[in-house]
């Protein structure tokens, strides 16, 4: 039964991230006179909330994989690729990503809307798909963290993993804005060079806090489970 509600918690969050990810990609489509920075070079390819949607899509797939051919047991014996596949993925992408996304949204938009999503958007962009992309991110990212146990790769590892995205976006960012003179978040044109970088900075500084938070989180989840299935163990093999 719980393998059943997990397999189906997990096709409907990969469903759900799949359409929003297509219906984006296809249907929203910005003037120019509107945004131009969504007509740039990149296309939805400049927006870190599009990567994480693939980023969320593929992760609920790779749990399908998982639900299937893997293992959802807190403490296997043998771990099967699948689901080291889908622990090392949930650690360093598919969990910091999306609470970065849907936390830094959140916050901008609180602080003035027009840095992140201006209202001569809103005729275009729906609301419900953008509570799609920024609010359930952080929703599914949460559930799947308590209802499913997973074990954290080495902190280089993960961390290795996790800031080579990041850096790999901005990168890409830094790319956008060479080849069209225009910025992917108007935030940064309001800011001048030393403020870009301070804040660039503090967001890379923030993904590193948003991992160990994981971290942390599934241990205070998980921890104690797998420390008493062990002694159960340990006294099954002393009989």
């Amino acid at each position: 039964m719980r393998e059943t509600l997990l397999f189906g918690f997990h096709a409907i969050a990969c469903l759900q991230f799949a359409f929003a990810v297509f219906y984006d990609y296809t249907y929203v489509v910005i003037p120019k006179g509107v945004g131009r920075n969504h007509g740039a070079y990149g296309g939805k390819f400049k927006f870190l909330t599009f990567w994480d949607g693939i980023v969320q899509s593929v992760f609920f797939l790779i749990c399908m994989l998982n639900d299937v051919y893997g293992t959802n047991k807190s403490n296997p014996k043998k771990t099967p690729f699948i689901r080291r596949l889908k622990d090392y993925y949930h650690a360093t992408l598919s969990f910091p990503v999306a609470m970065f996304v849907g936390v830094t949204f959140w916050s901008l938009m609180f602080v003035d809307r027009e840095l992140v999503l201006p209202k001569a958007l809103d005729p275009y962009f729906p609301g419900w798909l953008n509570h799609l992309m920024h609010t359930m991110i952080m929703v599914t990212t949460i559930l799947e963290m308590v209802i499913a146990p997973r074990q954290y790769p080495t902190r280089g590892q993960g961390l290795a993993g996790n800031l080579t995205f990041m850096l790999i976006y901005l990168v890409w960012m830094q790319i956008i804005y060479m080849k069209s003179g225009i910025w992917v978040y108007p935030v940064m044109e309001v800011l001048t060079i030393p403020l870009r970088i301070a804040f660039i900075t503090v967001l890379l500084f923030f993904t590193i806090i948003l991992y160990f938070t994981g971290e942390t989180l599934n241990h205070l989840i998980w921890g104690n489970i797998r420390k008493t299935l062990s002694k159960v163990g340990k006294k099954n093999k002393s009989k």
